[in-house]
């Protein structure tokens, strides 16, 4: 199933870039990105309050922060269902999604790349008691 996703993820990135129209990505400007900071900030505080009571220390949250920042394959896979439906927002919906993409993917790897091994060590775990 692994191979499989493989090759129907880079088929539904294709779809989807085939898809955005640049001028709608372009038009939206400065309130979408803000809205997509907003939203990352509410992303954040709901991974958060997913972790209380968890016995993760500190940092380890914070890695489970950053590490939740990227979601690409939701919003491409849900970002053009509004298009295909014919809706009037359809085109607009489309690019802020792949503009989310564009911004969460970097961000979360260049965030997970700097700060995992800062963040996390290693400990050695028995698996036999």
């Amino acid at each position: 199933m692994e191979s499989l996703w493989i090759a129907a993820e880079i088929l539904l990135f294709v779809l989807v870039g085939a898809a955005v129209d640049i001028r709608y990505t372009l038009a939206s400007g400065l309130s979408a990105i803000a809205m997509i900071f907003i939203a990352l900030a509410f992303r954040a505080v709901g991974v958060a309050v997913c972790m209380v009571g968890t016995e993760l220390n500190l940092k380890e949250k914070i890695f489970c922060i950053i590490s939740y920042l990227p979601k690409a394959t939701v919003q491409a896979a849900i970002g053009s269902v509004p298009l295909a439906l014919g809706l009037p927002c359809g085109k607009i919906v489309l690019s802020v999604a792949v503009l989310a993409i564009l911004i969460t993917a970097p961000l979360g790897a260049i965030g997970i790349d700097m700060t995992s091994q800062r963040i996390l060590k290693k400990e050695n775990i028995s698996l036999h008691s």
